[in-house]
Formats: structure tokens, C-alpha cells, sequence
């Protein structure tokens, strides 16, 4: 190999040790052929083009201003062995905490034929259901488990965690309920505390008021539009809720009821007691406690609210040919699309785990469920029977896998014998323990337990402890899904044909704009799945959990280095929960000066749609602001709307670069003009990738923005989550980042997630991302990421007008194709040309965001020019062929691109179609391409939403 054709200039016996190398697509002659196209001669003259001086970081041996306290770059074994050691610092102890986490055994085949394959953690959400036929099924299980174990009739595909899901019960309640106009919410005293935490914050910007009562007895007087209760109680209590049901809808309230799913398996579902909603986690159905996540939460209604449900919903619909096909429904309750009338701010959802949790149901199966919750059960009331032996009171006699003891004064003691067994108890008070069991319980464990109370296991058959009144009679989980699947053999097939339905970043590029699919190397993925970090629970002793704060400490200090901001919050689960946790500290910041009137944000009308719902649910009122023709924010609008609402004025959301994929160069002006009125300014992270050792948000005018870590950071979509959205503020908001009522040490403000440190697990990513990268890599990532979108934009500019450009004629990270003209020319879509893309085995890139019509592209640095040109290429020939339409050679309601995409089935049988079957599916760029067949014709979404079906249809429809 020539100098000229290497990947660096390092010596060849370094070769492969330098990860950016292996992370970065382009070599460096593939760089500088983009470049040349480009029009600039380094990436450095490419930087000083595209950012506005005023916010560039001064660089130095690739090195930007501000990174230079990043650790120097190491290779990927030399990452592994840190993280090993890291690793080696965690005590993996027993956990008997319980509060909604317990141990689980993943099934090996699903641990390396999910969460370890590329072919699932690398996909995107399903908005191109055609090439996501197969984790639209996976997801479609997940809603029919969810559905069938509480007893609801329509489940979504998934909320970020059970204490989130609780809230957006509540607001759902509060929506669905037409007949009350109170603003009082009854909350159980016996919730997990960190749900009741979590509830508290979502209530009080919405000016809803929670009553706290212990409903064992009864409801509290006066009105409410809603009641939420637990089953089991944080206790371990098991309480027929039936009567309470009753008299709440006599009380004109509706009531939502958090359930734990294993439990469900024995116990009378929510949904056959009356609840209106039913909501909690799928944690437990093998998916690891993560030192607190990522997990499946899960949301579930009766049909009378199913267009009340936010998050996604995956229903079935028909294709061209009349075949059952899958799809999101609904999708116009999206806050993409319904913006600040949206239900819910929800944007990343908990794709890959909710697919864990529904194969480990399949791989169970209703009969491996029951067997393993009646171990659990039976540990449990082993447990319980010899602490009452030895005279111990215990909290309730009616339990699933919890048991709450008495031990006055001596609790703290109870709770240390224990650890030195090996086993971490929940120390509730001094004088109460709270232990629970899960599947990975033995007897050994049992004793121990008792060993540490100074009992003894009893010899006499332990009482039971589920009533007989609560008992579950109706079957569930009957749907072939979750029968065919008990043998390893078959569950790997099942899980190989669903994933050969999708396409993935593991078979070709994804051009997303604003979602930024970029390389999730197995270097960063390996760690996820080791026992010491996955095995962790979320409150265990600080002393267990050495190696994993390390981690995170690691991770907030480089991400403060990265963005200039003061402070890192990791708590926020997803982008939306970053968006609202920075909004929050913006409004509690102003609450604390006594600005009380501080409820105006401005956002551009160019915006995510999460930003104004994000707005609305911390109780500001959303102003938009106008863009200008060429997409940036008109700043003359803008000043009239400050002077406007200058009293007002709490905020503005900023997308920078813009959602246009533009560097606008007023941005310092924008930021400028909100502070002098007042204001904060909310830097949207949502396109860091641009900005990551260029240009710092907390040093050019940001006091908060949130951080998509499943974006910049390499973790991964999963096919729609998992997601982390840090945020990061200057000092004067510091005192209002998230804290937790179970964690000491964090921020002054409320909690926005269940656990303390959000998804912490998956932090070992982005730690390694960052390792391995270092100052320069990082740097160049990003330049190579602006230099692929402009190379892409200069391509097909002449096919596809780019809409819009920055000062000097450059875009950003990504750009967008214009193809409204060549709709009202030829009639074709920009449908047509995303399902089109399909054929040539391309995921289409976003479509219709932020302009309808159009086509949002971006490479991301990991693409090199053979896939990038080879899409050039796909995107030209399309363009050809729209010109055969548009020239009445091809008509327009039969043509390729309106028959796209094309099965291997379509081309069975007789062909009466004016184009040919090889020009259907082996297009001229294809022949030198693998083959990617659609499972699906175009899905008829219309169908779908009108015939709303969000659970397995039965094996008939098959036929």
C-alpha cells in the first residue's frame, strides 16, 4: 500500500491501533478527494469556512481550544483493559433492594442475538416500516405482552422507565378524564419513592396537586380526577383494588394502577379490576438492572384512550398486495407534528430492551413465567415464615416477592450482616427492612438473609401469601409468538428472519438528518453486557459501585471539556428528558429570583417538535419565532417578540446548527439580545455533532443545553432507544440539575428519571467513544462529518437543489434536498423517492423535516466515499428515473418509484407493469450492491389507522 492510499500518515507498525482511523470512513485519500469537491484544501480551511469566527475555538495540532484536558487517545484493547479495571472495582453483590429492580437471567441466545448484534442495536426508529417488518413484530410482541399480562387492551411499544410512565399516567388521566375539573391526583402512600419523586416534578409546573394517602383505607374526601396505587406496594403489599376502582369511578376519577409484570403472572391483572390505565417496567423480563437502565417501562389503556396513549404504538396494516404488514400508527400524535398540542414530549423510546423483554416472554413463554414467579413467591414466603417464626412483625401478610420487617432499632445492624453475606437489603428506616426476591434467589440466599435477622428457615410448609380473592384465573401469552419459541434453535431462527426484514447501519449507510447514525463500534458496545456493570443495582452501597462512578464522573468532567459548560447532569433518559430537565432548571431558576412572571419561550419555527412540548409541560407558553427565506432565524422577528414579552421573557430554544443544517452567523446576536432582555438561552444538543471541538455552547452565548448521547456519543438507537440526554448548564443553574431522593450528592433540583444516573450503563459507550477518540479524533470526527455532508450537497445539488446554505454557500453536517418542484413537475413524492431507496438498498434519509417536501441527508464521519458515492449514485439514477415520469414515458401512478419498494414476491407471476422486473428491483447502481429485499410492499398507513389493531393478530391473518 502507497503513503498516498493509507489511512494516516502514522508509521505502518501503528497501523490499526489509532481508532479514529477505524472510526472515521473516508481514508486520507478519500479526504482529500471530498475536500477538493468541497472546494477547500484542509479540514482546517474547511472550519474557518463553514463557522462563523465569533465562536470558534483556536485550534493547535488538531487540537481545538478547551479539549486539551481530554486524555490522550489509546487503542481499542487498551480501552477494554481500563474498563476491565474499572470493571474489577464494582462488587457484584447479591441484591435483595427490590424499589422496582431485580436481578434476571437474559437468556443467553437473546444476550448474543440482540443486545450484542449490530443488527438490532444499529437500527433506527421504524419511520420506513417496509425495511423494519422485523423489529416492528419484536415490537408488536412487546405490546401484546404487556396487553395480555394487565389485562388492557392496547399497550405502546415502550415508555424510558416506570417512574416516567407513572407520570405520563397521570397527565394521560388528567386529559382522558372529561367529567372532573379538579386538579387534585391521589397518589398511594405504598409507591416506589422514586416514582412518587418523579410524579411530584411532572405535577407542580402543571398545576396539578398530589394528595398523598394511604389507600388501604379508602379514598381521601373532597374531588380529584385521578388516583394511582401500586401493585405490590413498595412494602411487597398485595391489595385487591377492586372496591377502591369502584368508588373512584363513583367519584367521577379515573385510576391508573402500576403493576409489576411477573407478579401479573399470578395475580388478578389491573385491567380485569377495573383500572383505567396500568403502567410500570419490563425490567425484570431479562433485561440487566444497568446501575439503573437502560429498561423498558410500559404503558398500557383500554381502547376507549388508545389515541390518548403517547409514546409509539406499532399497529397492522395492509401493503400494496393486500399482505399484513406493520407500522407506527397514529403517527399524527407526535410531537414532530403536533408540537406544543402534543400529549407528551416523548421522542426516543426503549426499542432494543422492550424487544429483550418481549423475546424473553416468547422464550418463556405463559408457562416459564408462572414457573419462575412461583419460585419467587416461594422464596419469599420461605422468607417471611421463618422471620415470623422467630417472632419478626411483618409489614402485610399478602406479598408477591417482597417482605417488609420490623426489627426496632436494630434495622442498620440486620441490614450489615447481611452485606456480609454477600447480599445488599434495603434499609428502609432504623427500624424497618424491606427485602425482595427475584429469580436468581436460592435457598442459600434465603438463609443467609434470615441468618442476618438472627432467624432460622422453618421446617413447617411456608402460608401463602397471594389471597385467593387476587389469584389470576385468565390465561395470556396464547398468541403463536409466544409458543413456537421454546427451543434455542428455534428462538435464534426467529430472531435471524425478523432482523433479515430491516435494514440496519450493519448493511448499508443511514442518511438521517437531525438523528445522526453514525458508527456504534464494537469496542465501545462490549462492556454493556459484563456482569460488573450490568449486574448492578441502582442504589446499592456507594462501596459496591466504585468502578461505575468512576465512569461517570470520567464522562461529565470530558462532556463539560467538550460543551464549555460548568456542570453535567446524566440523569435525563432520552432527548426529551434532557429538553425538559434544562427547561426545568430555567424556570426554577427564575422561580428562585422571585420572577415568577419568567414564562415566555421563544422558539423558531424551524424547530423539533420536542422542543415546544417540552416547553409546555414545564408551564411556559410557546411564542414562535419566524425564520427568514434562506432558514435562519429572523432576528429582526425575534427582537420584536423580546421587546414584545421582555417582562416575560424566560427563554429562548435554539437549535445551533440550526435545523436547516445551516451555521447560522447571528447566533452570538440571538444569544446576546435574550440575555439582555433577561432571558436563558437553551442550546438544542440535538446537532453537537457538528460542533464537538469547534465551537463550545456554554462559551458562545448557552446557559443549558441537552447532549444526545445516542447521537454524537456512539450509543445507539436500538431501533428507537435506548437514548441518553444529559444536560449541561453554566454555574448559575448548577444548583438546579436533577437530584434524587435516594441519592445524595446530586443537584438541588427534582428528579426527571427513576434512577439516580439515568441509563448508567450504557455511559461505558460514550466513556469509551471519547478514550479512544481523544481531542484530535473527536475534532476531526467532526470535520469529517461536515466535509461528507458538503461533498454530498455539491453532488446533487444539479438533481436535488439543496434548500439551504450558510454565509458561505457551505452547510453543516447535513443538508437538504429540495424536491418539491419535481412534485408539482412530475407528481412524484418525496414518498416515493424514500420507499424508491429502498429498491437500491438504502434507508431513506429523513423526510419532510424540517420542511415538508424535502429530504434531510447526513453522512456522518463513519461512511467512507464508496457508500457515500454509491448513494450519490442511487440518488441520481432516481432522478433519472422521476425525468422518464416526468416525460410521460413511465405514468405517474405506475412507475418504480410509485411501486416502490419491490418484493422478491411482486415479481412472481404476471407483470403488467410499463417498467421491467429487473428495472424494479436491479436498478443499474444495485448490480454492484447486496441485494436487500423488502419484506413488505408500501403499507397503506391510512388502513391502519382507521382499523386500529396494536396487538399480534391472530395466526388466520397469516394464512
Amino acid at each position: 500500500m502507497t503513503e498516498t492510499n493509507s489511512r494516516s500518515a502514522t508509521p505502518p507498525t501503528s497501523h490499526g491501533r489509532i481508532f479514529a482511523d477505524r472510526h472515521i470512513g473516508p481514508d486520507s485519500a478519500e479526504l482529500d478527494r471530498i475536500l477538493h469537491v468541497v472546494g477547500v484544501a484542509t479540514l482546517d480551511d474547511l472550519a474557518i469556512k463553514c463557522v462563523p469566527a465569533s465562536i470558534l475555538d483556536e485550534s493547535s495540532g488538531g487540537v481545538s481550544e478547551g479539549l486539551g484536558t481530554l486524555p490522550e487517545p489509546v487503542g481499542e484493547h487498551d480501552a477494554l483493559a481500563e474498563l476491565a479495571d474499572r470493571a474489577a472495582q464494582n462488587t457484584v453483590a447479591t441484591s435483595m433492594i427490590g424499589l422496582g429492580y431485580y436481578d434476571t437471567l437474559t437468556p443467553p441466545v437473546i444476550t448474543r442475538g440482540i443486545l450484542e448484534n449490530p443488527a438490532w442495536y444499529t437500527a433506527y426508529t421504524p419511520y420506513q416500516p417496509e425495511i423494519s417488518q422485523g423489529r416492528l413484530e419484536a415490537l408488536l410482541n412487546f405490546q401484546t405482552m404487556v396487553a395480555d399480562l394487565t389485562g388492557m387492551e392496547v399497550a405502546n411499544a415502550s415508555m424510558l422507565d416506570e417512574a416516567t410512565a407513572a407520570a405520563e399516567a397521570m397527565t394521560l388521566l388528567r386529559r382522558a378524564n372529561r367529567t372532573s375539573k379538579s386538579p387534585r391526583f391521589v397518589v398511594d402512600t405504598d409507591v416506589f419513592p422514586q416514582t412518587l419523586a418523579v410524579l411530584e416534578t411532572r405535577a407542580e409546573p402543571l398545576g396539578i396537586e398530589l394528595v398523598h394517602h394511604d389507600l388501604s383505607h379508602g379514598l381521601p374526601d373532597g374531588d380529584f380526577f385521578g388516583v394511582l396505587a401500586q401493585i405490590p406496594g413498595a412494602s411487597g403489599r398485595l391489595m385487591d383494588h377492586r372496591a377502591l376502582t369502584a368508588s373512584a369511578h363513583e367519584a367521577g376519577a379515573l385510576v391508573a394502577v402500576g403493576a409489576d409484570l411477573l407478579a401479573l403472572t399470578l395475580v388478578t391483572p389491573p385491567g380485569e379490576s377495573g383500572a383505567d390505565v396500568c403502567f410500570g417496567t419490563t425490567q425484570r423480563f431479562g433485561v440487566p438492572m444497568g446501575y439503573g437502565g437502560p429498561h423498558a417501562g410500559y404503558l398500557a389503556v383500554h381502547s376507549a384512550h388508545s389515541r390518548q396513549l403517547p409514546g409509539r404504538l406499532v399497529g397492522v396494516s395492509v401493503d400494496a398486495d393486500g399482505d399484513l404488514a406493520y407500522r407506527l400508527a397514529l403517527q399524527t400524535r407526535e410531537q414532530h407534528i403536533r408540537r406544543e398540542k402534543a400529549t407528551s414530549n416523548i421522542c426516543t423510546a426503549q426499542v432494543l430492551l422492550a424487544i429483550v423483554a418481549a423475546m424473553y416472554a416468547s422464550y418463556h413463554g405463559s408457562d416459564g413465567l408462572r414457573f419462575i414467579a412461583h419460585q419467587v413467591n416461594s422464596r419469599a414466603r420461605a422468607l417471611a415464615a421463618g422471620l415470623r417464626q422467630s417472632g419478626i412483625e411483618l409489614a402485610s401478610d399478602t406479598f408477591f416477592d417482597t417482605v417488609t420487617a420490623s426489627v426496632p432499632g436494630r434495622a442498620r445492624d440486620v441490614v450489615g450482616a447481611a452485606k456480609k453475606s454477600g447480599i445488599n437489603l434495603r434499609l428502609i428506616d432504623e427500624d424497618t427492612v424491606g427485602i425482595s426476591c427475584d429469580e436468581t434467589t436460592t435457598v442459600g440466599h434465603i438463609a443467609s438473609v434470615l441468618d442476618a435477622f438472627g432467624a432460622t428457615p422453618t421446617t413447617t410448609d411456608a402460608a401463602e401469601s397471594i389471597p385467593g380473592s387476587l389469584v389470576r384465573t385468565s390465561d395470556f401469552l396464547t398468541h403463536p409468538a409466544f409458543t413456537r419459541h421454546r427451543t434455542e434453535t428455534s428462538m435464534l431462527r426467529y430472531l435471524r428472519m425478523l432482523s433479515d426484514k430491516d435494514i440496519a447501519l450493519d448493511r448499508s449507510m443511514i442518511p438521517l438528518g437531525s438523528c445522526t447514525m453514525k458508527l456504534n463500534a464494537t469496542a465501545e458496545m462490549e462492556s454493556i453486557t459484563w456482569p460488573q456493570f450490568a449486574r448492578l443495582h441502582p442504589f446499592a452501597p456507594d462501596a459496591d459501585t466504585v468502578g461505575i462512578r468512576s465512569i461517570i464522573a470520567d464522562v461529565e468532567k470530558w462532556l463539560v471539556d467538550i460543551t464549555g459548560y460548568d456542570a453535567v447532569s446524566l440523569q435525563p433518559n432520552a432527548g426529551s428528558q434532557g429538553e425538559y430537565a434544562g427547561l426545568l432548571a430555567i424556570r426554577n431558576y427564575h422561580l428562585g429570583r422571585g420572577d415568577q412572571h419568567r414564562d415566555i419561550c421563544l422558539i423558531p419555527s424551524s424547530a423539533h417538535g420536542t422542543n415546544a412540548a417540552s416547553a409546555v409541560m414545564v408551564g411556559m407558553k410557546v411564542v414562535v419565532v419566524s425564520c427568514r427565506t434562506n432558514g435562519d432565524v429572523d432576528v429582526d422577528d425575534l427582537r420584536a417578540k423580546i421587546t414584545q414579552h421582555a417582562d416575560s421573557l424566560a427563554a429562548i430554544m435554539i437549535t445551533y446548527p440550526s435545523t436547516h443544517g445551516v451555521y447560522e452567523h447571528e447566533i452570538d446576536d440571538i444569544c446576546a439580545a435574550v440575555h439582555d432582555a433577561g432571558g436563558q438561552v437553551y442550546v438544542d444538543g440535538a446537532n453537537l455533532n457538528a460542533l464537538v471541538g469547534l465551537a463550545r455552547p456554554g462559551r458562545f452565548g448557552g446557559d443549558v443545553s441537552h447532549l444526545n448521547l445516542h447521537k454524537t456519543f456512539c450509543i445507539p438507537h436500538g431501533g428507537g432507544g435506548p437514548g441518553i440526554g444529559p444536560i449541561g448548564v453554566r454555574a448559575h443553574l448548577q444548583p438546579y440539575l436533577p437530584g434524587h431522593p435516594l441519592r445524595e450528592g446530586l443537584g438541588g433540583g427534582a428528579p426527571v428519571a427513576a434512577a439516580p444516573f439515568g441509563s448508567a450503563s450504557i455511559l461505558t459507550i460514550t466513556w469509551a467513544y471519547i478514550r479512544m477518540m481523544g481531542a484530535v479524533g473527536v475534532r476531526k470526527a467532526t470535520l469529517t462529518a461536515i466535509a461528507s455532508a458538503n461533498y454530498i450537497a455539491r453532488r446533487l445539488d444539479e438533481h436535488f437543489p439543496v434548500l439551504y446554505t450558510g454565509d458561505n454557500g457551505m452547510v453543516a453536517h447535513e443538508c437538504i434536498l429540495d424536491v418539491r418542484e419535481l412534485t408539482k413537475r412530475t407528481g412524484v413524492t418525496v414518498d416515493d423517492v424514500a420507499k424508491r431507496l429502498a429498491d437500491y438498498g438504502f434507508h431513506a434519509p429523513t423526510m419532510s423535516f424540517p420542511v415538508a417536501g424535502t429530504l434531510m441527508v447526513e453522512p456522518t464521519e463513519s461512511e467512507n466515499l464508496d457508500e457515500i458515492d454509491a448513494f450519490c449514485d442511487a440518488m441520481i439514477a432516481i432522478r433519472a428515473e422521476i425525468d422518464r415520469v416526468g416525460s410521460g414515458e413511465w405514468p405517474v401512478e405506475d412507475n418504480p418509484l410509485r411501486g416502490a419498494p419491490h418484493t422478491a414476491r411482486s415479481l412472481v407471476g404476471e407483470w403488467n407493469h410499463p417498467y421491467t422486473r429487473e428495472e424494479a428491483v436491479f436498478p443499474a447502481s444495485v448490480t454492484t450492491r447486496a441485494k436487500v429485499w423488502p419484506a413488505v410492499r408500501r403499507i397503506d398507513g391510512a388502513h391502519g389507522d382507521r382499523n386500529l389493531v396494536c396487538s399480534c393478530p391472530p395466526i388466520e391473518a397469516f394464512a
